[in-house]
């Protein structure tokens, strides 16, 4: 483009009244098509250095005061930053951007002052417990403010001071030279970590850092209803952050234990009946203790091996619902394994009221014949 005098306005596509909030409007919009974090496209990222270079010019009240008189400000001849380069004489199109969207290392002392992290731990419940709710005292041990220096890290009396290696600007600057001329690159200070201070005299109980490491006890308030493997978020009660920053969450991941008689399905209950295979052909009531209560589950005559008798509401309350699911009583009828002669003597007196044949030794007429005539026919 040598010889050429630029259109910035058309490269932000603006007029030339545009106002400066308009221009910013124009350069975010584009900008946020063109970086190369969102489109890798070598004709994007090209595009995307002239509409920074546009609105470095433009966004300069004498710059563009040069442009608006028929000159180039960043031209070898029209007062900008030589070479013939669009990027010479500023610190690198990213700067702009991140001005806008934020990255890179920023601008200015990073501050002492963090968020903390959150916290996680694991509490083990009944069945009981976590269908109805509970409050629940736990032990946690995580990082808490330090009551030495409330904290800023400093030794009692003393203060921090200003980093003498960046001058309390946080960040250590050095110019470098590319193919498109040179470039300002910024870092975090080493001297001070990027914060613009030193503490010259750390606190002798944290060391500096604001906080301490603390056991305290608190009290998880677990709703009823809620499921193995659900988390409860308790705000503020993580780590607190350096510098005596405020504190991250507390998550509190609950875990069921296995109960003796139930098994649970979401807000469901299942259970397992035995009974003997007499009541089960002449029917019975039998009382089952629930988890809060007594029931009687009535198993009618002849009921089958595998029948599933459904206690509708037995089951567990739904979280954050005034419900609650059913309980299934599955049937599992036992036959004896073990008879005396008087018992054998009324089992086969039943089977031939009832013209059942139970023989095993008649060679035609027996069960087992029966199915080895099915599976091997004469």
């Amino acid at each position: 483009m040598a010889g050429t005098v630029r259109d910035y306005y058309a490269m932000l596509g603006v007029g030339r009244d545009a106002t400066a909030e308009e221009l910013k409007r124009a350069y975010r919009k584009l900008a946020r098509e063109l970086h190369p974090d969102v489109n890798p496209d070598q004709a994007a990222q090209d595009r995307f250095k002239e509409i920074t270079a546009a609105y470095e010019v433009l966004s300069d009240p004498e710059k563009r005061r040069i442009v608006d008189l028929g000159g180039d400000p960043l031209s070898p001849n029209g007062g900008g930053g030589g070479a013939g380069s669009p990027f010479n004489g500023f610190g690198g199109f990213g700067d702009i951007f991140e001005t806008f969207f934020g990255g890179g290392n920023g601008r200015g002392p990073r501050s002492r002052v963090r968020q903390g992290a959150d916290a996680l731990l694991r509490l083990e419940l009944s069945l009981n417990e976590m269908a109805f709710g509970v409050k629940h005292e736990i032990a946690v041990e995580t990082a808490v403010l330090c009551q030495t220096c409330s904290g800023d890290g400093c030794a009692p009396g003393t203060h921090p001071r200003t980093c003498p290696t960046c001058e309390g600007r946080g960040e250590i600057q050095s110019m470098q030279r590319s193919l498109l001329g040179p470039v300002m690159s910024s870092r975090p200070c080493p001297a001070c970590g990027g914060t613009g201070e030193q503490i010259p005299s750390p606190c002798p109980t944290c060391a500096g850092d604001g906080r301490v490491r603390a056991r305290r006890t608190i009290t998880v308030d677990v709703p009823g209803g809620i499921e193995d493997g659900m988390r409860i978020r308790m705000s503020g009660q993580g780590e607190v952050g350096p510098g005596g920053g405020p504190a991250g969450d507390l998550y509190i991941e609950v875990t069921e234990q296995p109960h003796e008689v139930f098994t649970r399905e979401g807000s469901d209950l299942h259970c397992t009946l035995a009974l003997p295979m007499t009541a089960a052909a002449l029917g019975t009531s039998l009382p089952l203790a629930t988890l809060d209560s007594e029931e009687q589950v009535e198993i009618r005559p002849g009921t089958q091996p595998g029948a599933v008798i459904t206690l509708r509401g037995r089951g567990v309350p739904r979280l954050r619902s005034s419900t609650r699911g059913d309980l299934h009583v599955h049937v599992d009828v036992r036959t004896p394994t073990k008879l005396d002669e008087a018992q054998e003597k009324l089992l086969r007196e039943l089977a031939e009221l009832r013209n059942e044949d139970v023989s095993v030794s008649s060679p035609r007429g027996g069960l087992f014949s029966k199915v080895r005539d099915v599976l091997h026919p004469r």
